[in-house]
């Protein structure tokens, strides 16, 4: 069997190859030894651009995040918070649907100690930021406290991430709901995020 090309830039190899494998097999699986045998080289050659596992799963998760951060940075905001906000709502959604591997590494597995690794989630911190910079911009919030925006969009966040893992584990599926139940699901979960903001920002997906 003729021996594997060596890429051009060993680093980026290696980052890419352990997001493959965390794709693949799980997070578990990730190891500099494995990462090294699926790109070909020797398995000292990533400990040169890495000491550890856990700064090969830092740099996938700060990249993960920073994806993460740019799809909900790329929409335009527009003079209406409301709407604003339910863009954002939907676009953590289909980021989530659309990007599974990454959603869950980004909430759903333990990650390096975020002391040890501050770049890691400065995307992940600016995500958030934006939430509560488009709540801040809420018609009601304008004399709401700092601490009272940070934990409405906690609230705002949880209750999306629990619609999103219920939606990327098919668990209405399971459950026999019908087929327009996931949609509709989106649009009444919006709809009361605002009723609960007292702001309304989006129809309810009935009459």
């Amino acid at each position: 069997m003729p021996a594997k090309e060596k890429p051009d830039d060993l680093r980026e190899a290696i980052i890419e190859t352990a997001l493959a494998i965390i794709e693949s097999d799980g997070l578990e699986k990730l190891s500099l030894r494995q990462v090294a045998r699926q790109i070909g080289v020797s398995h000292q050659a990533p400990y040169k651009h890495f000491a550890n596992r856990d700064h090969i799963l830092a740099e996938v998760v700060q990249r993960t995040f920073d994806d993460f951060a740019s799809y909900l940075d790329v929409h335009p905001t527009s003079d209406d918070p409301r709407a604003d906000m339910a863009q954002m709502g939907r676009a953590y959604v289909q980021y989530a649907l659309s990007h599974p591997t990454q959603y869950r590494l980004m909430f759903g597995t333990p990650l390096p100690d975020a002391q040890a690794f501050p770049e890691m989630m400065v995307s992940a911190r600016h995500a958030f930021d934006l939430l509560k910079a488009c709540i801040q911009r809420l018609p009601n919030y304008a004399q709401k406290s700092a601490q009272q925006i940070e934990l409405d969009a906690l609230f705002v966040w949880s209750t999306m991430h629990g619609l999103t893992s219920l939606l990327e584990t098919q668990a209405m599926q399971t459950h026999a709901l019908s087929a327009e139940t996931p949609d509709t699901a989106i649009a009444h979960v919006l709809h009361r995020i605002g009723v609960a903001l007292g702001v309304e920002f989006d129809s309810p997906p009935y009459n």
